[in-house]
């Protein structure tokens, strides 16, 4: 039984196949991690400034990490039962949608476009990794078709480079070796002026582990009861992985992006998103060894290849976007946002067309 069959059974025993009782599971989800995602960017600025890591490393590991447990769950179970279309689709759609959704954060920032604003030597390095990797992803099903004990040599490699862009991420904070220009719209971080109380260092701590689990397991009810409703439609294994369990479970990226700009955190917004996009390339080597029928990389279709590509595009031109620092654009978006919306959503009518 695949993942769809899975979900069904879950969302049955609780509403019995009711339309109207998913859509009220759906939005119930969504209005969770909407809330827990607000909070828990408070949480998160707060331990960047308290713990002097800096909003690049605070957002690219901790928050990246832990608002795409509920999408790793996805992948992991969709690549166990024998459906590795709708685990790597899930993994690249989730993706693209997050890159998409600073786009819509930068709607939210008035002062000027979000990537002028929150350029950093943290973030660009970050997004030369997230690029390096989506790059590694598409070699893989270019390679032979062979794994060790199960799980092929490019996933031990997505580990390997994932790590290395985590040190080189942190030492770009702690001693950047480039600095942008500053102009009165670029953020600048508060800087730690002492240690906070053992006591305050710990509850923040706990208060974030709790809601990042709170918005964890609200993105995975709320993928489960999107897959409740696609069922019921027939629709792909890939769109179904690519649209909605992919945009569904990013919903806590969206919200933290926002909230994240709202409050001023720009560069948290920005490391957030792309260190959450560099973690989301990690499901593909999980998946790949939960997956036993071989490699998944050769598992898949053109239709998850083309979204592999387009997620590594929009990634790219998310980093030109920092680095050409346009201050302001066309009805408060930059040129660079406006393309990635424009790819994204070029990419849904392939999808939904094919």
């Amino acid at each position: 039984m695949g993942q769809e069959g899975r979900g069904r059974s879950f969302m049955e025993s609780i509403i019995g196949g009711s339309v109207t009782l998913s859509l009220a599971v759906f939005v119930i989800a969504g209005l969770t991690i909407a809330l827990c995602g607000v909070t828990i960017t408070v949480r998160a600025e707060r331990l960047a400034y308290s713990t002097g890591l800096g909003q690049a490393i605070v957002g690219a590991v901790f928050l990246g990490a832990m608002t795409s447990l509920s999408g790793l769950v996805t992948s992991l179970t969709a690549a166990y039962e024998g459906h590795p279309q709708l685990a790597v689709s899930n993994a690249v759609g989730g993706i693209a949608a997050q890159t998409t959704f600073l786009a819509l954060a930068d709607m939210a920032y008035r002062r000027a476009n979000l990537e002028h604003a929150a350029a950093s030597e943290a973030n660009l390095v970050q997004g030369g990794v997230l690029i390096m990797l989506l790059a590694v992803a598409v070699l893989a099903g270019h390679t032979p078709d062979v794994t060790w004990f199960g799980l092929h040599p490019i996933s031990v490699m997505l580990f390997g480079a994932y790590l290395l862009g985590l040190k080189l991420t942190s030492g770009a904070h702690q001693q950047p070796m480039w600095y942008p220009k500053q102009t009165h719209e670029t953020h600048e971080e508060p800087q730690r002026q002492q240690r906070p109380p053992r006591r305050r260092l710990l509850r923040l701590w706990t208060e974030f582990l709790l809601l990042a689990v709170a918005v964890a397991v609200s993105g995975w009810v709320l993928a489960e009861a999107s897959l409740e409703l696609v069922a019921l439609t027939g629709l792909s294994e890939g769109l179904v992985g690519t649209l909605f369990t992919a945009t569904t479970t990013s919903l806590p990226e969206a919200v933290i992006a926002i909230a994240a700009v709202r409050r001023g955190a720009l560069t948290l917004a920005v490391g957030d998103i792309i260190g959450g996009n560099t973690f989301d390339v990690l499901f593909l080597s999980l998946s790949d060894l939960f997956y036993r029928q071989g490699s998944i990389y050769h598992a898949v279709t053109h239709q998850q290849s083309f979204w592999l590509v387009l997620s590594l595009v929009m990634a790219a031109v998310l980093m030109l976007g920092m680095l050409r620092r346009e201050k302001y654009g066309v009805a408060n978006i930059g040129f660079e946002s406006a393309l990635m919306l424009l790819l994204y959503l070029g990419g849904v009518v392939v999808l939904v067309s094919s």
